[in-house]
Protein backbone atom coordinates (compact mmCIF):
# COMPACT_ATOMS: atom_id res chain seq x y z
CA UNK A 1 0.00 0.00 0.00
CA UNK A 2 1.70 3.32 -0.92
CA UNK A 3 1.86 5.70 1.41
CA UNK A 4 -0.84 8.72 1.13
CA UNK A 5 0.12 11.98 -0.40
CA UNK A 6 0.96 14.95 2.25
CA UNK A 7 -2.28 17.57 2.51
CA UNK A 8 -1.30 20.84 0.93
CA UNK A 9 -1.09 24.30 2.03
CA UNK A 10 -4.20 26.11 1.45
CA UNK A 11 -3.65 28.28 -1.85
CA UNK A 12 -4.21 32.06 -1.83
CA UNK A 13 -7.39 31.16 -4.19
CA UNK A 14 -8.71 28.86 -1.14
CA UNK A 15 -7.45 31.80 1.43
CA UNK A 16 -9.59 34.49 -0.69
CA UNK A 17 -12.38 32.14 -1.26
CA UNK A 18 -12.89 31.56 2.08
CA UNK A 19 -12.51 35.10 3.23
CA UNK A 20 -15.12 36.34 0.67
CA UNK A 21 -17.76 33.75 1.85
CA UNK A 22 -17.73 34.37 5.30
CA UNK A 23 -18.25 38.21 4.43
CA UNK A 24 -21.43 36.91 1.90
CA UNK A 25 -22.31 34.81 4.75
CA UNK A 26 -22.08 37.00 7.51
CA UNK A 27 -23.92 40.25 5.63
CA UNK A 28 -21.18 42.26 5.20
CA UNK A 29 -21.54 41.78 1.24
CA UNK A 30 -25.26 42.25 1.19
CA UNK A 31 -27.08 40.04 -1.47
CA UNK A 32 -27.27 41.74 -4.59
CA UNK A 33 -24.34 43.75 -3.82
CA UNK A 34 -21.94 44.21 -6.97
CA UNK A 35 -18.16 42.77 -6.39
CA UNK A 36 -15.88 45.40 -7.73
CA UNK A 37 -12.46 43.63 -8.78
CA UNK A 38 -10.42 46.54 -8.05
CA UNK A 39 -11.88 47.59 -4.87
CA UNK A 40 -11.17 43.83 -3.93
CA UNK A 41 -7.59 43.69 -5.65
CA UNK A 42 -6.79 46.44 -3.82
CA UNK A 43 -8.26 45.54 -0.34
CA UNK A 44 -6.70 41.85 -0.29
CA UNK A 45 -3.39 42.75 -2.25
CA UNK A 46 -3.83 39.96 -4.58
CA UNK A 47 -3.74 39.60 -8.66
CA UNK A 48 -7.02 39.89 -10.42
CA UNK A 49 -6.56 36.14 -11.75
CA UNK A 50 -7.06 34.79 -8.29
CA UNK A 51 -9.96 36.90 -7.35
CA UNK A 52 -11.67 35.76 -10.52
CA UNK A 53 -10.71 32.44 -9.77
CA UNK A 54 -11.59 33.02 -6.41
CA UNK A 55 -15.30 34.31 -7.49
CA UNK A 56 -15.44 31.06 -10.04
CA UNK A 57 -15.04 29.13 -6.88
CA UNK A 58 -18.10 31.14 -5.40
CA UNK A 59 -19.86 31.32 -8.47
CA UNK A 60 -20.10 27.25 -8.74
CA UNK A 61 -21.30 27.46 -4.86
CA UNK A 62 -23.79 29.31 -5.71
CA UNK A 63 -23.20 32.49 -3.40
CA UNK A 64 -21.82 34.64 -6.44
CA UNK A 65 -23.29 35.21 -9.99
CA UNK A 66 -20.76 36.30 -12.42
CA UNK A 67 -22.59 38.12 -15.92
CA UNK A 68 -20.42 38.51 -18.74
CA UNK A 69 -19.13 42.30 -18.83
CA UNK A 70 -20.91 42.74 -15.91
CA UNK A 71 -19.37 41.60 -13.46
CA UNK A 72 -19.90 39.94 -10.10
CA UNK A 73 -22.58 40.34 -7.45
CA UNK A 74 -23.35 38.31 -4.72
CA UNK A 75 -26.41 36.58 -5.50
CA UNK A 76 -29.85 37.12 -3.97
CA UNK A 77 -32.56 34.76 -3.73
CA UNK A 78 -35.78 35.42 -5.29
CA UNK A 79 -39.21 35.00 -4.18
CA UNK A 80 -39.87 31.92 -6.25
CA UNK A 81 -36.51 30.62 -5.77
CA UNK A 82 -37.53 30.79 -2.00
CA UNK A 83 -40.36 29.22 -2.56
CA UNK A 84 -39.31 26.27 -4.57
CA UNK A 85 -36.64 25.90 -2.13
CA UNK A 86 -38.52 26.17 1.04
CA UNK A 87 -40.83 23.23 -0.83
CA UNK A 88 -38.13 21.04 -1.24
CA UNK A 89 -37.03 22.00 2.55
CA UNK A 90 -40.66 21.12 3.94
CA UNK A 91 -40.94 17.63 1.79
CA UNK A 92 -37.89 16.68 3.25
CA UNK A 93 -37.62 17.93 6.63
CA UNK A 94 -41.47 17.07 7.39
CA UNK A 95 -40.50 13.45 5.82
CA UNK A 96 -37.52 13.26 8.58
CA UNK A 97 -40.00 14.97 11.11
CA UNK A 98 -42.59 12.31 11.09
CA UNK A 99 -40.38 9.12 10.90
CA UNK A 100 -37.90 10.77 13.73
CA UNK A 101 -41.47 10.80 15.74
CA UNK A 102 -42.81 7.43 14.84
CA UNK A 103 -39.43 6.02 16.07
CA UNK A 104 -39.87 8.02 19.38
CA UNK A 105 -43.27 7.28 20.18
CA UNK A 106 -44.17 10.65 19.65
CA UNK A 107 -40.88 12.39 20.95
CA UNK A 108 -38.02 13.75 19.26
CA UNK A 109 -34.11 12.82 20.40
CA UNK A 110 -32.32 14.74 22.96
CA UNK A 111 -30.27 15.72 20.17
CA UNK A 112 -32.66 17.79 18.45
CA UNK A 113 -33.79 19.65 22.14
CA UNK A 114 -30.11 20.19 22.57
CA UNK A 115 -29.41 21.65 19.44
CA UNK A 116 -32.18 23.82 19.40
CA UNK A 117 -31.48 25.24 22.86
CA UNK A 118 -27.98 25.89 21.94
CA UNK A 119 -28.93 28.08 18.65
CA UNK A 120 -30.53 29.94 22.06
CA UNK A 121 -27.08 30.89 23.90
CA UNK A 122 -25.04 31.19 20.54
CA UNK A 123 -27.67 33.68 19.72
CA UNK A 124 -27.86 35.54 22.87
CA UNK A 125 -23.84 35.42 23.03
CA UNK A 126 -22.77 38.98 21.87
CA UNK A 127 -19.36 37.84 20.72
CA UNK A 128 -21.13 35.44 17.88
CA UNK A 129 -21.07 36.25 14.94
CA UNK A 130 -24.30 35.83 12.37
CA UNK A 131 -22.17 33.33 10.83
CA UNK A 132 -22.22 31.14 14.50
CA UNK A 133 -26.10 31.91 14.51
CA UNK A 134 -26.38 30.32 11.48
CA UNK A 135 -24.08 27.24 12.20
CA UNK A 136 -26.16 27.03 15.44
CA UNK A 137 -29.42 27.35 13.36
CA UNK A 138 -28.33 24.53 11.08
CA UNK A 139 -27.72 22.34 13.37
CA UNK A 140 -31.38 22.13 14.76
CA UNK A 141 -32.71 21.34 11.05
CA UNK A 142 -29.47 18.87 10.62
CA UNK A 143 -30.50 16.93 13.94
CA UNK A 144 -33.50 17.02 12.90
CA UNK A 145 -33.15 15.25 9.31
CA UNK A 146 -30.51 13.32 10.99
CA UNK A 147 -32.89 11.38 13.61
CA UNK A 148 -35.26 10.27 10.87
CA UNK A 149 -32.09 7.26 10.55
CA UNK A 150 -32.65 8.14 6.68
CA UNK A 151 -29.34 8.36 4.97
CA UNK A 152 -31.15 9.47 1.55
CA UNK A 153 -33.07 12.59 3.01
CA UNK A 154 -30.01 13.44 4.36
CA UNK A 155 -28.02 13.83 1.53
CA UNK A 156 -30.57 15.89 -0.34
CA UNK A 157 -30.65 17.50 2.33
CA UNK A 158 -26.66 18.49 2.56
CA UNK A 159 -27.07 19.68 -0.99
CA UNK A 160 -29.11 22.72 0.17
CA UNK A 161 -26.19 23.68 2.23
CA UNK A 162 -25.33 26.82 0.18
CA UNK A 163 -28.69 27.67 -0.32
CA UNK A 164 -29.72 27.79 2.75
CA UNK A 165 -26.72 29.89 4.09
CA UNK A 166 -27.32 32.32 1.38
CA UNK A 167 -31.20 32.57 2.50
CA UNK A 168 -30.24 33.14 6.28
CA UNK A 169 -27.71 35.86 5.11
CA UNK A 170 -30.96 36.99 3.68
CA UNK A 171 -32.93 37.03 6.71
CA UNK A 172 -30.39 38.62 8.93
CA UNK A 173 -31.91 42.14 8.56
CA UNK A 174 -35.41 41.59 9.11
CA UNK A 175 -35.33 38.30 11.91
CA UNK A 176 -33.38 39.39 15.22
CA UNK A 177 -31.45 36.89 16.40
CA UNK A 178 -32.93 36.63 19.84
CA UNK A 179 -36.21 34.99 17.83
CA UNK A 180 -34.26 32.56 16.67
CA UNK A 181 -33.61 30.18 19.87
CA UNK A 182 -37.12 30.55 21.26
CA UNK A 183 -39.03 30.07 17.81
CA UNK A 184 -36.89 26.71 17.26
CA UNK A 185 -37.64 25.72 20.96
CA UNK A 186 -40.89 26.28 20.09
CA UNK A 187 -40.89 24.05 16.92
CA UNK A 188 -39.39 21.29 18.75
CA UNK A 189 -42.35 21.51 21.27
CA UNK A 190 -44.77 22.16 18.70
CA UNK A 191 -43.65 19.29 16.42
CA UNK A 192 -44.05 16.76 19.47
CA UNK A 193 -47.50 18.16 20.01
CA UNK A 194 -48.84 18.59 16.44
CA UNK A 195 -46.81 16.55 14.86
CA UNK A 196 -44.85 17.27 11.25
CA UNK A 197 -46.88 20.44 9.78
CA UNK A 198 -45.68 22.29 12.10
CA UNK A 199 -43.07 22.68 10.11
CA UNK A 200 -45.41 24.28 7.42
CA UNK A 201 -46.11 27.63 9.48
CA UNK A 202 -42.19 27.80 10.98
CA UNK A 203 -41.04 28.21 7.09
CA UNK A 204 -43.99 30.11 6.14
CA UNK A 205 -42.92 32.82 8.85
CA UNK A 206 -39.82 32.88 7.31
CA UNK A 207 -40.87 33.47 4.28
CA UNK A 208 -43.53 36.19 4.89
CA UNK A 209 -40.47 37.72 6.68
CA UNK A 210 -38.77 37.98 3.62
CA UNK A 211 -41.09 38.97 1.33
CA UNK A 212 -44.50 40.39 3.20
CA UNK A 213 -47.96 40.59 2.03
CA UNK A 214 -48.55 44.28 0.84
CA UNK A 215 -51.19 44.52 3.65
CA UNK A 216 -48.32 43.93 5.76
CA UNK A 217 -45.94 45.87 4.53
CA UNK A 218 -48.26 48.93 5.34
Amino acid sequence: MSAPEPLRRASTVDQLAGLLRARILDGDFAPGRRLVERELVEAYDVARHTLRAALRRLEGEGLVRVEPNRGARVADLSHDDLVDLFALRLALEREAAYLALERGGGRLPAPVHAAAEDLGRVARRRSASWQDVAAAHHRVHEALVASAGAPRIERAYAALSTELDLFLSQLRPVWTRERLGPDHVALVRDLEREGPDALREHMAAALRALHPEPSERD
